[in-house]
């Protein structure tokens, strides 16, 4: 058994432990409640507006049809990871990795893939076995529309000029709290939607679907972009929250544990020195 001295010295420093997680847990509980609004306000505008162009897109000509949505051989691939800047949050940019790892491994073995990360974390881990195309870490800083609409920009304009066939969002989504959901969704090109012969959309439309299309397509993908980085700031907040709070358990159960062994130690020389004065008493006299 460790001696006292030892024992004061781990209580404390578990202790010091336990008061830093405990204050990163309450942070990022204020940061996740702002995040959270944020990401519900926006989410059924963003999903709703993408369901409202995809169907619009279907009843297009070819011809017609936006430069976001041609399809062509894939050949060179760009697969944006979301992930953080600061680590101390579970799983969180473990699973970001894991993801893009295995997406890339299944689905483009065969395929020229390199990687867009937002955020430092993935780039640590990523840059050892992949290309990394560019790493984006200040976006964060000031998590705007603004700074939202020119990383979706890079991305349309990479799509554009012919650098990358196909580009992909690797990025977790909120849902509460304690559960992230690791999201993979293709960006560009535009995933088109089968037509439904069935349904027939008696729609008069002012300007024509063409100019609809073209002016909401490229604000589509913009807000595409954001709700993928305010998921994922949503989403690493909560899961700091969630593992902020169970090191605090884990320190607390851990510091008590300490204390019995300290207060064991304590009364066995306690013990011990009685003994030792009763023991000397007797020979006395004797």
């Amino acid at each position: 058994m460790a001696n006292l001295k030892e024992l004061r010295s781990r209580i404390t420093s578990v202790s010091s432990t336990m008061q830093i997680t405990s204050a990163m847990k309450m942070v990022s509980a204020a940061k996740l409640s702002k995040a959270q609004d944020a990401i519900t306000a926006m989410r059924p505008y963003s999903e709703k507006l993408s369901e409202l162009l995809q169907s619009l897109s279907a009843t297009l000509d070819s011809d017609q049809s936006s430069k976001y949505a041609e399809q062509r051989e894939v050949n060179k691939v760009l697969m944006v990871a979301i992930s953080s800047n600061r680590g101390l949050a579970g799983a969180f940019n473990s699973n970001i990795v894991k993801a893009s790892k295995y997406v890339a491994n299944r689905d483009y073995s065969d395929k020229s893939v390199e990687f867009y990360s937002v955020g430092k974390k993935a780039n640590d881990i990523l840059k050892k076995t992949f290309n990394i195309y560019k790493t984006e870490t200040a976006i964060y800083d000031d998590l705007s529309f603004e700074n939202a609409e020119a990383l979706a920009k890079e991305l349309m304009t990479l799509f554009v000029e012919g650098r990358f066939d196909r580009i992909v969002l690797v990025y977790n989504q909120f849902k509460n709290a304690a559960t992230q959901e690791v999201q993979v969704e293709q960006f560009l090109p535009i995933v088109p939607v089968e037509k439904d012969e069935n349904v027939t959309l008696d729609y008069i439309f002012e300007p024509s679907k063409e100019e609809i299309v073209m002016e909401l397509i490229p604000k589509s993908l913009k807000m595409q972009v954001y709700k993928a980085l305010r998921d994922s700031f949503a989403s690493e907040h909560g899961a700091r929250m969630t593992a902020m709070h169970k090191a605090t358990d884990n320190a607390q159960e851990l510091r008590d544990s300490l204390k019995l062994s300290y207060n064991k130690a304590r009364q066995a020389s306690i013990t011990n020195e009685i003994l030792e004065i009763v023991g000397g008493a007797e020979a006395l006299n004797k």
